[in-house]
């Protein structure tokens, strides 16, 4: 066997050019948190007799829970249809007691910023900038998208502090909004840079483009259930390529949640 043609050190691997089924390195985390919004909740749209639309979450439908049962791992789905950063941070989390230590997981993936955009361009939110975060307390973060996400990555730090945190951002659908799509996925990268343990899963880049062909195939207004498990293997694939890319930083992942460490390499 050679391993690394398992592993594909290929140094122009592009991060969804192999698409794992079983979750690839994915698995060695055994308890993961997703925090987003209808697209991270299984969200399916039905229409009455009257023709209104009603939405439901069926989370056992959702990405998260697709990469549970392909890696074997316990995924919670700490999301709900609508979510912002700035309603998650003011009320959401606390009434469902995200915050508990004993829900601490060892990784994290937030898919936030669909309806962020929504509400800044309906002038509900400023999208600020990384001068919006206070380092030494997120308390002082100002009130902005970034203040909030970035307070969502801080508070996780406070409860799980080697946890590693995956950012999501948003995709190309190839509309009017993309530019906004964009300059939320810019401020997410902008993240990575001031919080270690943080990652960028950039589906603007690399994700296919959501437009009419794909939308007719993979969206019921919502997802459809294969579009979600579609969602699923991008993100369990990005982040196998990512552990497979850097494998050093993931060697004491089964130690996340504990007070045990190796020294190996100091």
């Amino acid at each position: 066997m050679n391993i690394y043609e398992y592993i594909n050190f290929n140094e122009n691997e592009k991060p969804l050019d192999r698409i794992v089924t079983d979750g690839g390195f994915c698995g060695i985390f055994r308890k993961i948190a997703c925090i987003g919004d209808s697209l991270s909740s299984g969200e399916f749209e039905s229409t009455k007799s009257d023709g209104t639309t009603r939405y439901h979450d069926f989370y056992e439908y959702s990405w998260g829970q697709y990469i549970a049962r392909s890696t074997g791992a316990t995924v919670y789905n700490f999301s709900r249809g609508g979510m912002t950063a700035k309603e998650y941070i003011e009320d959401f989390a606390d009434k469902m007691g995200y915050w508990d230590r004993n829900k601490a997981c060892q990784a994290y993936i937030i898919a936030l910023g669909v309806n962020d955009i929504s509400c800044h361009l309906k002038n509900e939110l400023e999208f600020g900038s990384i001068v919006d975060i206070d380092i030494n307390d997120y308390n002082n973060n100002a009130k902005t998208f970034v203040g909030y996400y970035a307070q969502i990555i801080q508070r996780i730090k406070h409860i799980q502090p080697r946890a590693k945190i995956f950012l999501v951002s948003p995709l190309r659908h190839g509309d009017e909004k993309d530019e906004k799509r964009k300059f939320v996925r810019d401020l997410l990268e902008n993240m990575t840079k001031v919080f270690d343990n943080t990652y960028l899963l950039d589906m603007w880049t690399y994700a296919p483009l959501q437009d009419a062909e794909y939308r007719s195939r993979f969206y019921l207004g919502h997802l459809t259930p294969t579009g979600y498990i579609i969602t699923a293997r991008m993100i369990e694939s990005y982040i196998d390529y990512i552990i497979r890319h850097n494998l050093g930083e993931f060697k004491q992942v089964a130690f996340i949640g504990t007070d045990l460490h190796n020294d190996e390499e100091k």
